[in-house]
């Protein structure tokens, strides 16, 4: 028997597939619906709006960034190497043959100029994004005003590297890194 845990699980995976492949504005309830194998009463019962599964979707796809940004990071051994670790996972990810940017760029795109929610959800995440690099910044002793530019990079590189195709905006972007790195530190 499918539990609600269960099919609000179901539902933001197969909504996040949807989305990201399709666009949250091609993707209808029904195709959440058939993809996620729930009845559309399940679907509105967790998500009583296609706005409620956006925020849902943002939250799962921030757990998950969080997690892999810390896994790259756990594999650095020195505050330098963690601060290019996130482009080192950049790098991966861009690779990925489904990789169509970063979903909350793609979300705020779509939907930021008419959901107060989901633009601040999305502003929420770049946020911790930036507070996480900040925290890199600080360990390795460098100066405050490097957390910023290296999120920027990061994030330069993921949109950059949508719209070309290109997944080696990531090494340009870890280049970057490097020469903004030593500076501050020289």
């Amino acid at each position: 028997m499918t539990t609600d845990a269960d099919a609000r699980t179901q539902i933001i995976r197969a909504a996040s597939r949807l989305f990201y492949s399709q666009g949250i504005g091609r993707v209808g309830m029904d195709a959440v619906r058939d993809a996620a194998g729930v009845s559309l009463k399940a679907i509105y019962k967790q998500f009583p709006s296609k706005e409620d599964l956006v925020l849902g979707v943002l939250g799962n796809l921030h757990d998950r960034w969080n997690s892999d940004i810390d896994g790259a990071l756990a594999q650095a051994q020195s505050p330098r190497e963690k601060l290019l670790a996130v482009y080192d996972y950049l790098s991966v990810w861009f690779e990925r043959s489904d990789f169509r940017g970063c979903g909350f760029i793609n979300a705020f795109g779509e939907l930021g100029a008419g959901s107060p929610a989901i633009a601040e959800a999305v502003r929420e995440h770049k946020l911790s994004f930036l507070a996480i690099v900040d925290q890199l910044v600080a360990d390795a002793g460098g100066p405050a005003e490097l957390g910023p530019q290296l999120a920027i990079l990061a994030e330069g590189a993921q949109t950059t590297a949508a719209i070309l195709g290109d997944a080696e905006m990531a090494t340009v972007a870890r280049g970057a890194a490097e020469t903004l790195i030593d500076a501050a530190f020289a």
